[in-house]
């Protein structure tokens, strides 16, 4: 009886911490999301005018507007920092086709005789 006690005491221990960090899962209100744009605006943001680079504006002002979250999200793997996109360009070799050996009449040497 005492070993069942102390098995729902320490299942009780462990999942406090999960309860605790659980997040909001409800939907979301339209006034939240009028909140969320204005704090972005205000914080640089101009919808609709990033066209070219789209992620990095957006991305600037998230963490312009929640500074703590990317503390949170920050890479804490040990592992270094991601390495760098790589990128080429230029135009592609110009190939030159297999030459095909001709007789002395022209014609190729391939051609049935």
């Amino acid at each position: 009886m005492k070993s069942l006690i102390a098995t729902f005491a320490a299942a009780a221990v462990l999942a406090v911490p999960a309860v605790s960090f659980a997040q909001q899962n409800g939907p979301v209100t339209r006034d939240q999301v009028k909140a969320e744009l204005s704090a972005l605006q205000q914080a640089g943001y101009k919808l609709g005018s990033d066209r070219t680079n789209y992620p990095e504006g957006i991305l600037a002002a998230e963490a312009r507007v929640h500074p703590q979250q990317n503390v949170a999200a920050a890479d804490t793997s040990g592992y270094g920092a991601q390495p760098a996109g790589q990128q080429e360009s230029g135009a592609p070799v110009a190939k030159t086709g297999w030459q095909v050996k001709r007789v002395s009449d022209g014609a190729p040497i391939y051609k049935g005789r």
